[in-house]
Protein backbone atom coordinates (compact mmCIF):
# COMPACT_ATOMS: atom_id res chain seq x y z
CA UNK A 1 0.00 0.00 0.00
CA UNK A 2 1.07 3.24 -0.54
CA UNK A 3 1.81 6.01 1.76
CA UNK A 4 -0.91 8.37 0.54
CA UNK A 5 -3.03 5.44 0.62
CA UNK A 6 -2.19 5.31 4.31
CA UNK A 7 -2.64 8.38 4.71
CA UNK A 8 -5.99 8.52 3.69
CA UNK A 9 -7.10 5.69 5.50
CA UNK A 10 -5.72 7.35 9.28
CA UNK A 11 -7.68 9.90 8.01
CA UNK A 12 -10.93 8.75 7.45
CA UNK A 13 -11.17 4.97 9.04
CA UNK A 14 -12.70 6.21 12.09
CA UNK A 15 -15.90 7.60 10.52
CA UNK A 16 -15.84 5.55 7.47
CA UNK A 17 -18.43 2.70 7.63
CA UNK A 18 -16.14 0.52 5.35
CA UNK A 19 -13.87 0.63 8.33
CA UNK A 20 -16.44 1.30 11.33
CA UNK A 21 -18.40 -2.04 10.04
CA UNK A 22 -15.04 -4.06 10.10
CA UNK A 23 -13.69 -3.48 13.39
CA UNK A 24 -17.30 -4.43 14.49
CA UNK A 25 -16.93 -7.64 12.57
CA UNK A 26 -13.76 -7.94 14.48
CA UNK A 27 -15.29 -7.67 18.00
CA UNK A 28 -18.03 -10.09 17.39
CA UNK A 29 -15.57 -12.37 16.06
CA UNK A 30 -13.52 -12.50 19.55
CA UNK A 31 -15.28 -11.04 22.29
CA UNK A 32 -16.54 -14.51 23.25
CA UNK A 33 -13.01 -15.87 23.62
CA UNK A 34 -11.74 -17.01 26.93
CA UNK A 35 -7.87 -16.26 25.98
CA UNK A 36 -6.62 -13.23 26.09
CA UNK A 37 -2.79 -13.93 25.16
CA UNK A 38 -1.14 -12.07 21.97
CA UNK A 39 -2.78 -10.68 18.70
CA UNK A 40 -1.11 -9.98 15.55
CA UNK A 41 -2.06 -7.81 13.14
CA UNK A 42 -0.41 -8.49 9.75
CA UNK A 43 -0.65 -5.09 6.98
CA UNK A 44 -1.88 -3.42 9.78
CA UNK A 45 -2.06 0.28 7.77
CA UNK A 46 -3.37 2.65 10.33
CA UNK A 47 -3.85 0.30 13.11
CA UNK A 48 -7.54 0.56 13.70
CA UNK A 49 -8.23 -3.23 13.80
CA UNK A 50 -4.98 -3.46 16.12
CA UNK A 51 -6.41 -0.58 18.49
CA UNK A 52 -9.60 -3.48 18.59
CA UNK A 53 -7.68 -6.25 19.92
CA UNK A 54 -5.63 -4.06 22.46
CA UNK A 55 -8.98 -3.16 23.71
CA UNK A 56 -10.40 -6.79 23.24
CA UNK A 57 -7.39 -7.38 26.29
CA UNK A 58 -4.69 -8.61 23.89
CA UNK A 59 -1.24 -7.47 24.14
CA UNK A 60 -1.34 -6.69 19.96
CA UNK A 61 1.57 -6.43 17.55
CA UNK A 62 1.33 -4.49 14.16
CA UNK A 63 3.35 -6.23 11.48
CA UNK A 64 3.97 -4.07 8.46
CA UNK A 65 5.38 -3.69 5.08
CA UNK A 66 5.23 -0.05 4.71
CA UNK A 67 7.95 1.51 7.12
CA UNK A 68 5.41 5.05 7.15
CA UNK A 69 2.28 2.37 8.48
CA UNK A 70 4.81 0.80 11.50
CA UNK A 71 5.79 4.83 11.99
CA UNK A 72 1.79 5.70 12.27
CA UNK A 73 1.28 2.84 14.60
CA UNK A 74 3.88 3.81 16.65
CA UNK A 75 2.59 7.54 17.16
CA UNK A 76 -0.68 6.05 17.93
CA UNK A 77 0.81 4.03 20.93
CA UNK A 78 0.99 0.52 19.62
CA UNK A 79 3.90 -1.86 19.25
CA UNK A 80 4.70 -2.36 15.58
CA UNK A 81 7.39 -3.91 13.15
CA UNK A 82 8.78 -3.30 9.87
CA UNK A 83 8.24 -7.26 8.34
CA UNK A 84 7.05 -8.60 5.02
CA UNK A 85 4.21 -11.54 5.40
CA UNK A 86 6.15 -13.80 3.48
CA UNK A 87 9.01 -13.97 5.92
CA UNK A 88 8.10 -12.82 9.33
CA UNK A 89 10.35 -11.91 11.82
CA UNK A 90 8.61 -13.72 14.70
CA UNK A 91 8.84 -17.08 17.09
CA UNK A 92 6.38 -20.19 16.14
CA UNK A 93 3.64 -20.58 17.90
CA UNK A 94 3.82 -17.59 19.60
CA UNK A 95 0.34 -16.20 19.05
CA UNK A 96 -3.39 -16.80 20.24
CA UNK A 97 -4.85 -14.18 17.46
CA UNK A 98 -3.66 -13.45 13.94
CA UNK A 99 -5.91 -10.92 11.64
CA UNK A 100 -5.12 -10.28 8.01
CA UNK A 101 -7.43 -8.18 6.78
CA UNK A 102 -6.72 -7.26 3.09
CA UNK A 103 -3.48 -8.63 2.95
CA UNK A 104 -2.91 -11.70 0.60
CA UNK A 105 -4.26 -10.07 -2.51
CA UNK A 106 -1.63 -7.27 -2.63
CA UNK A 107 1.15 -11.00 -2.35
CA UNK A 108 2.05 -12.67 -5.91
CA UNK A 109 3.29 -15.45 -3.35
CA UNK A 110 0.07 -15.26 -0.72
CA UNK A 111 0.43 -19.37 -0.24
CA UNK A 112 3.78 -18.05 1.79
CA UNK A 113 2.21 -15.31 3.81
CA UNK A 114 -0.64 -17.49 4.38
CA UNK A 115 1.66 -20.56 5.77
CA UNK A 116 3.44 -17.85 7.75
CA UNK A 117 -0.01 -16.72 9.40
CA UNK A 118 -0.39 -21.17 10.13
CA UNK A 119 3.95 -21.12 11.30
CA UNK A 120 3.29 -17.82 14.07
CA UNK A 121 0.01 -18.96 15.47
CA UNK A 122 -0.41 -21.10 18.43
CA UNK A 123 -1.78 -25.11 18.48
CA UNK A 124 -5.82 -23.73 19.00
CA UNK A 125 -5.10 -20.15 18.32
CA UNK A 126 -7.26 -18.16 15.67
CA UNK A 127 -6.99 -16.87 12.90
CA UNK A 128 -9.28 -14.23 10.84
CA UNK A 129 -8.87 -13.07 7.11
CA UNK A 130 -10.85 -11.00 5.18
CA UNK A 131 -9.85 -10.61 1.12
CA UNK A 132 -12.00 -8.61 -1.88
CA UNK A 133 -13.81 -11.57 -3.74
CA UNK A 134 -15.01 -11.98 -7.45
CA UNK A 135 -12.53 -11.16 -10.58
CA UNK A 136 -15.74 -9.96 -11.87
CA UNK A 137 -15.57 -7.19 -9.71
CA UNK A 138 -12.25 -6.29 -11.29
CA UNK A 139 -11.17 -2.46 -11.78
CA UNK A 140 -9.09 0.27 -12.33
CA UNK A 141 -9.45 0.62 -8.03
CA UNK A 142 -7.93 -3.04 -7.72
CA UNK A 143 -4.84 -1.56 -10.01
CA UNK A 144 -5.08 1.70 -7.80
CA UNK A 145 -4.31 -0.32 -4.38
CA UNK A 146 -2.25 -2.50 -5.54
CA UNK A 147 -4.33 -5.73 -5.66
CA UNK A 148 -2.61 -8.76 -8.18
CA UNK A 149 -6.15 -10.82 -7.69
CA UNK A 150 -9.58 -11.22 -5.53
CA UNK A 151 -10.98 -14.43 -4.68
CA UNK A 152 -13.40 -17.37 -4.74
CA UNK A 153 -14.72 -18.72 -1.76
CA UNK A 154 -12.68 -22.25 -2.89
CA UNK A 155 -9.65 -20.24 -3.91
CA UNK A 156 -9.29 -18.90 -0.20
CA UNK A 157 -10.68 -21.98 1.46
CA UNK A 158 -7.81 -23.96 -0.49
CA UNK A 159 -5.02 -21.60 0.11
CA UNK A 160 -6.01 -21.68 4.06
CA UNK A 161 -6.49 -25.34 4.26
CA UNK A 162 -3.11 -26.25 2.24
CA UNK A 163 -1.36 -23.67 4.46
CA UNK A 164 -2.50 -26.66 7.94
CA UNK A 165 -5.42 -24.34 8.90
CA UNK A 166 -9.57 -25.58 9.45
CA UNK A 167 -11.41 -23.46 8.23
CA UNK A 168 -14.05 -22.85 10.90
CA UNK A 169 -16.29 -20.06 9.03
CA UNK A 170 -15.88 -18.45 5.45
CA UNK A 171 -19.03 -15.87 4.47
CA UNK A 172 -19.58 -12.97 2.35
CA UNK A 173 -19.50 -9.17 3.66
CA UNK A 174 -20.93 -6.03 2.02
CA UNK A 175 -23.48 -8.20 0.00
CA UNK A 176 -26.67 -5.62 -0.24
CA UNK A 177 -23.93 -2.79 -1.90
CA UNK A 178 -22.56 -4.98 -3.91
CA UNK A 179 -24.56 -3.94 -7.33
CA UNK A 180 -23.36 -0.34 -6.60
CA UNK A 181 -20.30 -1.10 -6.29
CA UNK A 182 -19.78 -3.07 -9.45
CA UNK A 183 -21.41 0.00 -11.26
CA UNK A 184 -19.19 2.30 -9.35
CA UNK A 185 -16.23 0.37 -10.48
CA UNK A 186 -16.83 0.00 -13.68
CA UNK A 187 -16.48 3.93 -14.06
CA UNK A 188 -13.77 3.88 -11.64
CA UNK A 189 -10.48 5.58 -12.21
CA UNK A 190 -8.56 4.64 -9.41
CA UNK A 191 -9.19 4.29 -6.06
CA UNK A 192 -12.60 4.90 -4.91
CA UNK A 193 -11.77 4.97 -1.20
CA UNK A 194 -12.91 8.66 0.14
CA UNK A 195 -14.10 10.70 2.51
CA UNK A 196 -18.00 10.92 2.10
CA UNK A 197 -20.41 13.62 3.12
CA UNK A 198 -22.05 12.21 6.46
CA UNK A 199 -25.40 11.92 4.99
CA UNK A 200 -24.10 9.62 2.59
CA UNK A 201 -22.04 7.64 5.02
CA UNK A 202 -24.51 7.57 7.74
CA UNK A 203 -26.90 6.16 4.37
CA UNK A 204 -24.30 3.18 4.15
CA UNK A 205 -23.76 2.22 7.66
CA UNK A 206 -27.14 1.66 8.12
CA UNK A 207 -27.37 -0.63 5.09
CA UNK A 208 -24.01 -2.29 6.27
CA UNK A 209 -25.44 -3.00 9.85
CA UNK A 210 -28.62 -4.34 8.58
CA UNK A 211 -26.60 -6.88 6.47
CA UNK A 212 -25.66 -8.32 9.86
CA UNK A 213 -29.42 -9.56 10.11
CA UNK A 214 -29.93 -10.93 7.29
CA UNK A 215 -29.44 -14.51 5.87
CA UNK A 216 -27.21 -13.24 3.08
CA UNK A 217 -23.63 -14.20 3.68
CA UNK A 218 -23.76 -17.17 1.64
CA UNK A 219 -24.49 -14.67 -1.28
CA UNK A 220 -22.07 -12.94 -3.24
CA UNK A 221 -20.68 -10.09 -1.78
CA UNK A 222 -17.56 -7.31 -2.29
CA UNK A 223 -15.71 -9.46 -0.05
CA UNK A 224 -15.26 -12.68 2.07
CA UNK A 225 -14.42 -13.60 5.85
CA UNK A 226 -12.97 -16.65 7.10
CA UNK A 227 -12.41 -17.60 10.31
CA UNK A 228 -9.58 -20.78 10.68
CA UNK A 229 -7.77 -22.28 13.73
CA UNK A 230 -4.84 -24.42 14.13
CA UNK A 231 -5.32 -27.56 14.97
CA UNK A 232 -4.34 -28.57 18.70
CA UNK A 233 -2.64 -30.69 17.82
CA UNK A 234 0.19 -29.34 15.80
CA UNK A 235 3.42 -28.78 16.53
CA UNK A 236 3.71 -25.16 18.01
CA UNK A 237 6.87 -24.60 14.90
CA UNK A 238 5.11 -25.98 12.04
CA UNK A 239 1.41 -25.52 10.55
Amino acid sequence: MQDTEISLMVEIEDRHWWFRERRAILRRELRGSRTRGEALDIGAAGGGNTRVLAGLGYEALVADYSEAAVQVARERGLNAIHADARDLPLESGRFDVVTAFDVLEHIVEDHLAAAEIARVLKPGGTALIAVPCDMALWSAHDDAVGHVRRYSREDLVGLVEKAGLVVERVWSWNVLLRPVVARRRRNSEGNDLTALPWIVNAGLTAIIVLERYLPVKSMRGVSIFLRARKPAGSAPGGA
